[in-house]
């Protein structure tokens, strides 16, 4: 048995590419209704929403900038730690429309201190979008503006998330079978 079929032996599909995708086209449809004339700029935030961002960005048909940020409590862990600053933004962030996107929504601890840089750098508006939300009651912040999918409270991975730093290529989002 090969380690893919191994590791979803121990797993439940939750979200398909199909619904993946239909998930984001709303999104996107809701982004151009807010921002088509407002030359945003779009921060990935590395590594988790680099699939993410490479499937919206390209429903986006009007004027943005892009760019990354690299901020992470987990890095390759299964429980989030301290925050460590990996990399910045090289676009100029000063009177922006700022979009983060964001792969999970999860305690919001990462997403407070983005949103906390970016009004600091003197972002005009500072957004996000998450595209899945775990579901529990334990968060702080500011939620996402813009939420793609419901997941339950439990170890989610594919489509940018990780395993203990792999399997983030997979199309479709599983969550770790409960003991």
């Amino acid at each position: 048995m090969t380690d893919y079929e191994q590791l979803l032996l121990h797993a439940d599909l939750l979200f398909d590419h199909q619904q993946i995708n239909t998930a984001l086209e709303d999104i996107a449809d809701k982004l151009k209704q807010d921002y088509a004339d407002k030359k945003p700029l779009l921060v990935c935030v590395m590594n988790g929403s680099v699939i993410t961002a490479g499937h919206l960005l390209p429903k986006l048909n009007f004027a943005l900038e892009q760019d990354y940020i690299h901020a992470t409590r987990y890095g390759d862990q299964t429980v989030g730690g301290e925050l460590q600053w990996r990399a910045k933004p090289n676009a100029e962030l000063s009177g922006r429309h700022v979009i983060l996107i964001e792969d999970i929504f999860d305690e919001g601890v990462t997403l407070a201190a983005l949103r906390e840089y970016c009004h600091a750098a003197g972002a005009v508006s500072v957004s996000c979008v998450c595209l899945f939300n775990k579901q529990h009651n334990n968060k702080i912040g500011t939620h996402p503006e813009y939420i793609g999918l419901e997941v339950p409270n439990r170890y989610v991975f594919g489509f940018g998330m990780d395993v203990e730093g792999l399997w983030r290529n997979l199309p479709a989002v599983y969550a770790m079978k409960e003991s």
